[in-house]
């Protein structure tokens, strides 16, 4: 794997801080209008910068800081959740906190429902406050690492992060167009207990430049079967406007990583018991995770 010598490469404290002050200053006016008058860009990364400084931890090996990129649906979720419970680090999803905000009341969050319902990306300063928050809190319980989903979406968001903190490695998970689709249009949230499912049974035939792909439903247990919801923007015009921008932001993304040989591109073959399995392999996690699975 090219990044597999870079994943633990520790960070300089004063490059950081050196980069990040200068960051800040030259992207401050950069970005769009805030949906708050109270957040600007420069306040939101410094306030990152302060919450993702390192911190003493007593379990040492854990201090991974890796970000997952895909399109919405692709199941960035299930695999950064899953590795979550692997390495003992927190999965923070931007989506998760973005939609912890939309619950709220007020005009903030009227204004992004707005947003959030027909598709479009959620500024760059309102997403690192919420970021910022998040790692601040962690930080107090004695969190040490991290994987990010969800973040960053733009080249300003990556510039900032990458300022500001030491990201090991970004694994960008892909799935054919068609696939992507269904699985959106197939996502259900159980109303009750917050559990997420998927009742798209996603069958492509393959053909001389693609073999078949296969992925099952992934079915509620029969308490949740009717307590069902789909969410607000998982429409099929919505989730078509959601991978067009997704394709225009953050393709440049990829790219900023792929020069700093961070990132490991990931095709998904099909479904979670195919796919994860493979995954392991790529990152060389399967003999941890044999272990784990040995001793539960």
């Amino acid at each position: 794997m090219a990044v597999s010598h870079r994943l633990f490469r520790p960070a300089t404290s004063t490059v950081k801080n050196i980069f990040s002050s200068y960051l800040i200053r030259s992207l401050s006016s950069s970005s769009g209008s805030s949906l708050d008058p109270e957040i600007d860009l420069k306040e939101a990364a410094s306030q990152l910068e302060k919450s993702s400084s390192s911190s003493s931890s007593p379990h040492k090996g854990r201090n991974f800081h890796w970000v997952f990129l895909g399109c919405p649906g692709v199941g960035k979720g299930t695999y950064a959740s899953r590795l979550s419970s692997l390495l003992g680090v927190p999965h923070i999803a931007t989506g998760d906190l973005v939609r912890e905000e939309l619950s709220s009341s007020g005009l903030l969050s009227s204004q992004l429902k707005e947003l959030v319902n027909h598709g479009k990306l959620v500024p760059d300063e309102f997403i690192i406050s919420l970021l910022s928050k998040r790692l601040e809190a962690g930080k107090e319980k004695g969190e040490s690492g991290y994987i990010l989903d969800g973040f960053p979406r733009t080249v300003t968001q990556a510039e900032i992060l990458e300022g500001v903190t030491n990201i090991d490695l970004v694994i960008n998970l892909k799935l054919r167009e068609e696939a992507l689709l269904a699985k959106c249009l197939g996502r259900r949230i159980c109303s009750e207990c917050g559990g997420n499912y998927n009742v798209a049974c996603i069958d492509i035939k393959g053909d001389d430049h693609s073999p078949r792909m296969y992925m099952p439903p992934l079915l509620p247990p029969p308490n949740c079967e009717s307590k069902l919801i789909t969410r607000a923007d998982d429409t099929e015009e919505v989730v078509k406007e959601r991978l067009r921008i997704y394709n225009k932001m953050t393709q440049p993304v990829e790219e900023f990583y792929r020069k700093r040989e961070k990132l490991l591109e990931f095709e998904l073959p099909g479904g979670i018991p195919e796919s994860w399995p493979r995954l392991l392999r790529a990152l060389h996690l399967e003999d941890l995770y044999d272990k784990k699975s040995a001793i539960a």
